[in-house]
């Protein structure tokens, strides 16, 4: 950043940055001017909108701009004979992986990122998340993240509160849980469907409810010969889906398959433990051991949260590997592979102790450790330790600062210093996955750890407040994305509680007490749950068709919105029709009169 000091120097003070692009510093002068003319030609094209759009959407229209910067007749970069070009590709993307730019972040604004802070975290009370001030800072993405996150906890308190009397008074009467059971599987349908209707409302208000994906525009890592979209006419990269379906079916399945069974044979291992561990209690039964059979399963717990974080690099390399031409496409795929393996690696030790073990204590044990385990370490490794870490930096940058005895703008270098070596927000993926999984700790075995949801909506608690100082003072200021929804995760979160239909039914089915009202005939028995598993996903279904994705009064006004989009497209064919008219008409006159 040294080279920045002249630039600064020479600020208008009436010029606001709002994007930052940091250069390697031995960057050559002729690469400097050819970068700026192409970004300064492709500005020429636009409007400014200052008064109209907020800061965050302006990050946002810079950031698509620079990512659909493409090469065209471009051979290399200049100054950069080893870094080739070939039409259609990236010229940010290769500029990224040449080295010579080191990274593109946004700016925070102080002012509202002081005012955000104030109505949202600084005061630690019960209250509603500033959903729209988010939107506005951040934009729809994150806030959508933010009103589920706040939104799935308050539903969680029933579940808590009905829980808490079932695990003080009721432990081992598996018979009394069926109302439990059934009450979890309504309430997963439910609180799902009604997320729906409060997300349409918001994202209406928000203007990005109507979203036409067909016609999205190529991601910036998509490439391809050029070519002309027969579509849209529009010139873009051009990729055989062939060779997409050769990638995902020769390639990046074997892989997601060996993935799965490393985590069987890690799983295995961690049963081998647990003997060992119980071998040791039954022979000495001394209280040190009794502690240590919990050791196990912290220790796995832990295992899989590594495992987790590194299959997912390989899942992000796989799937930007395979090229997709969509951002969603390559959205759907990612979180596809890494749901699979998180489902199969967290859940996979439950179901092996609950259905072929048949040991309810150790399943309850297992559940509590893992579910307690993997809250803290999220919390410390999300938030508590970046937070520190960035809180060290930052001294060490302010001492640098008044070091400085440079004439320039000492604020905005500091602010471009520090921000720039803050860790990057890699999207809510992570922050989704957590209470995914959440989600199924709490809904799949409900009938045997009731007390989950109530350590789920502790940890939520908090993780609003991490969650919010991990954007604001952590990590860079992401660019804003607009979203309709939560997208594919609305999906994973409804086949998850169909799952938890199938799993307590069996659980149930497998109690002493349940088991003992059928001593003559097991047939009976696995006939009256699996009846009874079809009723209960039965109800799911007649609730979700029940109840409408979106409120009567948007719908209204969605329909009225069509509405007036055709009539204003019927009229302006009618004036074209009769300009068409008028002009045959004077064509005509002109070869009479001749």
């Amino acid at each position: 950043m040294k080279v920045t000091l002249s630039a600064l120097d020479t600020f208008e003070s009436s010029f606001t940055p709002l994007v930052v692009i940091e250069l390697a510093q031995d960057v050559k002068e002729e690469t400097k001017e050819w970068l700026k003319n192409r970004i300064i030609a492709k500005k020429k094209d636009g409007d400014d909108n200052d008064d109209f759009l907020t800061m965050a959407e302006c990050q946002f229209i810079i950031k698509h701009e620079l990512e659909n910067l493409r090469a065209r007749d471009e051979k290399m970069i200049p100054g950069y004979p080893q870094a080739k070009l070939y039409p259609g590709k990236s010229l940010l993307r290769r500029l990224l992986t040449s080295g010579i730019i080191i990274q593109v972040f946004p700016l925070h604004d102080n002012e509202a990122l002081k005012k955000l802070e104030d109505s949202w975290y600084t005061r630690f009370t019960l209250k509603y998340q500033p959903v729209d001030s988010i939107r506005g800072y951040f934009g729809e993405t994150i806030a959508l993240y933010f009103g589920f996150l706040e939104y799935f906890t308050f539903a969680l308190i029933p579940m808590a509160v009905i829980g808490l009397p079932y695990y003080m008074f009721v432990w081992e009467d598996y018979d009394k849980y069926v109302i439990f059971a059934s009450f979890n599987l309504i309430w997963s349908t439910v609180i799902l469907e009604v997320w729906k209707r409060g997300c349409a409302n918001m994202t209406y208000r928000w203007g990005t409810l109507v979203m036409k994906r067909q016609f999205e525009e190529p991601r910036p890592g998509f490439h391809g010969v050029l070519g002309i979209n027969s579509v849209t006419g529009r010139e873009e990269p051009l990729y055989p889906s062939y060779k997409r379906q050769l990638r995902i079916y020769l390639v990046s399945l074997p892989f997601v398959c060996l993935c799965l069974y490393f985590s069987l044979y890690v799983m295995m291992i961690y049963f081998d433990m647990e003997a060992w561990a119980l071998e040791l209690h039954e022979d000495s039964g001394s209280e040190w051991t009794s502690v240590l059979l919990y050791v196990p399963s912290i220790i796995y717990a832990i295992v899989i949260e590594i495992m987790n974080r590194l299959y997912r690099y390989a899942a992000e390399f796989l799937t930007s590997w395979e090229n997709h031409r969509l951002e969603s496409a390559y959205q759907n795929h990612l979180v596809l592979k890494v749901l699979v393996f998180n489902f199969l690696n967290c859940f996979a030790s439950l179901f092996y102790i609950a259905f072929v073990l048949r040991d309810m204590k150790l399943l309850r044990q297992s559940l509590a450790t893992l579910l307690i385990t993997s809250q803290i370490l999220n919390q410390v490794v999300e938030s508590l330790l970046p937070y520190w870490l960035q809180r060290k930096h930052h001294a060490q940058v302010k001492r640098k600062v008044q070091a400085l005895k440079a004439d320039v703008d000492a604020t905005l270098y500091e602010q471009v210093v520090l921000e720039k070596e803050m860790g990057t927000y890699l999207g809510t993926f992570d922050d989704y996955l957590e209470l995914f999984l959440q989600f199924g700790y709490v809904s799949l075995f409900s009938c045997v750890y009731p007390l989950a949801a109530a350590f789920a909506v502790l940890n939520n608690f908090t993780e609003v407040n991490s969650d919010a100082l991990k954007m604001c003072r952590v990590f860079k200021r992401p660019f804003s994305e607009p979203s309709a929804s939560i997208g594919v995760w609305q999906l994973a979160f409804e086949t998850m509680s169909v799952i938890s239909v199938v799993t307590n039914c069996a659980l149930i089915g497998m109690s002493p007490q349940v088991n003992a009202l059928f001593p003559e005939s097991k047939v009976d028995l696995i006939l009256i749950v699996v009846a009874a598993e079809h009723a209960l996903l039965a109800l799911k279904f007649i609730l979700a068709f029940a109840i409408a994705d979106k409120p009567r009064h948007i719908q209204i006004k969605l329909a009225r919105l069509e509405f007036e989009s055709l009539e204003a497209l019927k009229q302006q064919q009618m004036k074209l029709v009769a300009e068409n008219l008028k002009e045959e008409l004077r064509e005509g006159e002109k070869e009479k009169a001749a």
